[in-house]
């Protein structure tokens, strides 16, 4: 059984969140949280590093108990630490933890003091008026409560991030290749196009003849297949531990293109597909183009798209957003690559809520090739973080000097994450603001005010000279949080008027701006950075989530700030 870093990640928030609803000491639940982040946040999965006998205790946050209760879950796929919590109090209050409204604090008193575990007594409550009554709720908690209880079922059934599926759909592929006789394999699906979410996993593969029976077999039997839906020749569908459903096909060579544009998708990229086709007296389907009964094309997906009468569709454009009549004209864009990026501008380390210092992120940054990073620390609003003050900021502005000045071939810029207080003002005076290489302008409080007032508050922001990147624009937690209530066609177009950079942040959660309105700043002339909001050297690797969500915008190299040299990029922040 291969566990992944969510689930392990998921189970010391579950530990923490149980632990501060039972009232244990706040120390130890801040280290269970501290470890989730961090082991969800690393590149490698821990249970290679527990196979090669590494040290987990190296990594800051992770002492020798933590390290041994991850051994733990990886050897045996759960935590009795957690299950003995969970024998203490009703497992049903971890589903409280589910809605918006409500933290692990706030759960705690509804259980402690109106003896409320369930969902369905906490709807009963709130109907009845008791949550307003409780001291630190108010009524319009419990009115959240309530909207936020309306959308539980469709949360229900909601699709799991890509950057979570990323590692469950790598261990499938390496499985599968590892198998004899087998030639090609693809992830196809939503996954492929690098939509946001996933809903389930397309495995496409190609294998030798006779080789057919046992790559099914080792497929039903993989390690983290809890149940097998169907077994067949050439299809195979199961579900896995974490609940996704994966389906296994076995193509033959000539129908592999037309298969992997099939289950590509999406449904309405591909009807407009095979309607052109029509036109052309074709037919598209799973197993090739056809003119009558003779199979003209079929093997790959450019042969495929030819016969219809267009050039290559990259998948992550495939929505029938537009993409058809430009490859029509021979005007789709060239898309922004990983290999583009020069350098990240969104970074925490230690000084403020990060987990490695600035020489470890600059070593980790300079590994990946960049030119330049922005460190990027909190202000002083977010004091949770560690947010710094003027004092406190211009002595970690000197830190940095001291080490670009004995470092090479990277760069650290001089940054802020600055916080927009409720009023639109910075949350750092100009005085101070003005020294810095950069600013990064985020929301992270009163995220809940009405979409007239949202939007004023950040385009004053904006009216500020030293504003350089509008951070995570929505301030979106995928599955978790609803974005803000903004009107961001009004933002893009006074983010154009001020020359204020927009941020598509690579945080797998995150994924913000959305892909749509990459697309529309772009077409307004708006520039991006794609960055990671990087708080440890792993989640440098989040970069290509921001590159894959810049893709489904059309963004090229020229829309994105970040793939300029250092001397252009400095220019480039420069306020018009």
């Amino acid at each position: 059984m291969t566990v992944q870093n969510k689930e392990i990640s998921d189970i010391f928030s579950q530990v923490a969140d149980l632990m501060e609803i039972k009232g244990e000491n706040p120390f130890r639940v801040r280290a269970y949280r501290e470890a989730a982040r961090l082991v969800e946040g690393m590149s490698e999965q821990m249970h290679k590093r527990v196979q090669e006998e590494q040290d987990l205790t190296q990594f800051r946050g992770i002492g020798k108990d933590l390290a041994k209760k991850i051994k733990e879950i990886i050897d045996n796929g759960n935590l009795q630490y957690l299950e003995e919590l969970k024998a203490e109090l009703p497992a049903s209050l971890l589903d409280l933890l589910a809605i918006p409204a409500l933290g692990p604090k706030k759960v705690s008193a509804i259980y402690h003091k109106l003896g409320i575990a369930t969902i369905d007594g906490l709807k009963n409550a709130a109907e009845a008026g008791k949550i307003a009554s409780l001291e630190g709720f108010g009524a319009k908690t419990e009115k959240n409560i309530l909207d936020s209880l309306g959308r539980l079922k469709k949360a229900a059934a909601k699709r799991i991030l890509l950057g979570d599926a990323k590692p469950v759909a790598a261990s499938l592929e390496a499985h599968i290749k590892s198998q004899k006789g087998v030639k090609r394999v693809t992830v196809a699906g939503s996954f492929r196009r690098g939509k946001e979410t996933v809903g389930d996993l397309d495995i496409l593969v190609t294998c030798r003849r006779g080789y057919e029976k046992g790559l099914m077999k080792a497929f039903v039997e993989f390690e983290d297949v809890a149940r097998i839906d169907a077994h067949g020749q050439t299809k195979s569908s199961v579900h896995l531990r974490s609940g996704l459903q994966v389906d296994l096909r076995i193509v033959p060579e000539v129908s592999y293109g037309a298969a992997l544009h099939y289950f590509t998708g999406s449904k309405a990229h591909n009807v407009a597909v095979r309607k052109l086709a029509v036109e052309r007296g074709l037919k598209i389907n799973e197993y090739g183009v056809y003119r009558n009964d003779d199979r003209i094309a079929g093997e790959t997906e450019t042969a495929v798209y030819k016969e219809a009468g267009l050039a290559y569709i990259e998948p992550e454009l495939r929505e029938n957003m537009g993409e058809i009549e430009a490859a029509r004209n021979g005007a789709l864009p060239r898309l922004i690559k990983a290999s583009d990026i020069r350098g990240d501008l969104h970074l925490h380390t230690t000084r403020s809520d990060g987990k490695n210092s600035l020489e470890e992120m600059a070593e980790a940054a300079k590994n990946l090739g960049y030119e330049y990073i922005a460190i990027t620390e909190h202000s002083k609003q977010v004091a949770m973080a560690g947010g710094l003050n003027e004092k406190q900021v211009r002595e970690h502005m000197a830190q940095i000097d001291r080490i670009n000045e004995k470092t090479d071939g990277i760069t650290l810029l001089k940054g802020m994450e600055v916080d927009i207080l409720t009023d639109g003002t910075l949350d750092l005076s100009n005085s101070v603001l003005k020294e810095l290489d950069l600013t990064v302008c985020s929301v992270h409080y009163q995220q809940r005010l009405t979409g007239d007032k949202q939007t004023e508050r950040i385009i004053r922001a904006m009216d500020n000279p030293y504003c350089n990147i509008l951070g995570h624009p929505m301030a979106r937690l995928l599955n978790k949080r609803d974005p803000m209530d903004i009107d961001l066609d009004a933002i893009i177009g006074a983010a154009r008027a001020r020359g204020v950079i927009i941020e598509l942040n690579g945080q797998p959660e995150r994924l913000d701006l959305p892909h749509s309105y990459c697309k529309t700043a772009a077409e307004h002339g708006v520039k991006l950075a794609i960055s990671t909001d990087a708080h440890s050297a792993d989640n440098l690797s989040y970069m290509q989530n921001g590159v894959t969500e810049a893709r489904r915008g059309w963004l090229t190299k020229k829309d994105v700030v970040n793939t300029l040299p250092l001397k252009e990029l400095l220019a480039a922040l420069k306020r018009r």
